[in-house]
C-alpha cells in the first residue's frame, strides 16, 4: 500500500513540475515579466484599426488591447503589421497577439490558436448607385459583364470566389484600393466584412454607391496567439468574459460600432 501511495505522489509532484514548466514558457508569463503586451495588427480596417491624422493608431481593437493591457497591468505596445505578416510575425515572436479582426477559420487554425469569438461579422457589398435596382439577392449580380473587388487574402476574396461563379473578381493589396475602384467606375461593386462597409459608407460612399447590408457570410472573428500556451488562452478566455458582462465591451462597441464622431479623426 505504501508503495502505491508512494507511485501517486511521485506522479502529481511530476505533473506538477510539469505544469509550473509549461506557465514558466508562457506568453503570459513573459508579458508580466517584460512589463509589455506587444499587439499585432494591420490599420486600415474601420473601425478596428486605422490611422488617425496624426499618424496614430485608433479603433476598435486598440481600445480592447488598451484594456487588456491595463488588466495585466502591463505597457501596451502596437506592433503594425502587413496582413500577410501578421501570423509569421506572431510564430516569430514579434508580438504576443493577434488583434486584428481576423476571422477565425481552420486552415489558420492549424498555424495559430483562437480565443473565443470576440464579435461576429459577415460580408456585405458596395455596388455602385443604379446597380441595386430589382436585385432580390447577390445572385442577381453574379453576371459576366459585372466586375467585383476586394482585398487580397482575406476571407472577403474566399467568400466572393464561393458565392460568385460568373461575375470577374479582381484583388488588391488593400481594402481602401479596391473600393476605390468602384468608385472610380472601374469596377461594378465591392465585398468585405459588414462593418467596413458600414463605416466607408458613412464616411465617403454617400451619393455614389449603395450598401446591400445583408450579410452573406457567418464569421466569428477572434485574436490569436501561438500554439501550445493554455494558460495564456485561459487568461484571454475569461478576460474576454469579463469585459463582455461588466459593461466594457459594450461602451467601446457603442464608441466604434453607433457613434460615427471618430470618422473626423481619421485620414
Amino acid at each position: 500500500m505504501k508503495k502505491i501511495w508512494l507511485g501517486i505522489l511521485i506522479s502529481v509532484c511530476t505533473l506538477l513540475g510539469a505544469d509550473m514548466s509549461l506557465w514558466q514558457k508562457s506568453t503570459l508569463n513573459e508579458i508580466i515579466k517584460r512589463g509589455e503586451l506587444r499587439v499585432g495588427l494591420e490599420p486600415g480596417y474601420l473601425p478596428f484599426e486605422m490611422k488617425d491624422k496624426k499618424g496614430n493608431v485608433i479603433g476598435f481593437d486598440v481600445d480592447l488591447a488598451r484594456e487588456m493591457a491595463k488588466a495585466m497591468g502591463v505597457k501596451l505596445k502596437l506592433v503594425p503589421t502587413s496582413w500577410d505578416g501578421l501570423i509569421p510575425g506572431l510564430v516569430t515572436e514579434k508580438f504576443d497577439i493577434i488583434i486584428s479582426g481576423m476571422t477565425i477559420s481552420q486552415e489558420r487554425n492549424l498555424r495559430v490558436n483562437f480565443v473565443e469569438p470576440y464579435i461576429v461579422v459577415g460580408q456585405s457589398l458596395l455596388v455602385k448607385k443604379g446597380l441595386e435596382k430589382g436585385v432580390k439577392s447577390y445572385k442577381d449580380l453574379d453576371k459576366p459583364e459585372l466586375t467585383l473587388v476586394t482585398k487580397f487574402g482575406v476571407s472577403a476574396e474566399y467568400a466572393a470566389k464561393r458565392l460568385f461563379k460568373n461575375a470577374k473578381l479582381k484583388t488588391y493589396d488593400t481594402e481602401a484600393e479596391a473600393v476605390q475602384e468602384v468608385l472610380n467606375g472601374k469596377a461594378d461593386m465591392f465585398i468585405f466584412d459588414l462593418p467596413f462597409n458600414v463605416a466607408f459608407m458613412a464616411q465617403k460612399g454617400q451619393g455614389y454607391l449603395v450598401h446591400l447590408d445583408t450579410s452573406l457570410t457567418y464569421e466569428p472573428l477572434g485574436w490569436a496567439i501561438k500554439k501550445g500556451d493554455p494558460d495564456f488562452l485561459n487568461w484571454l478566455n475569461h478576460f474576454l468574459a469579463q469585459i463582455k458582462h461588466d459593461g466594457s465591451y459594450d461602451e467601446l462597441y457603442e464608441r466604434w460600432f453607433v457613434d460615427t464622431k471618430w470618422l473626423e479623426k481619421i485620414q
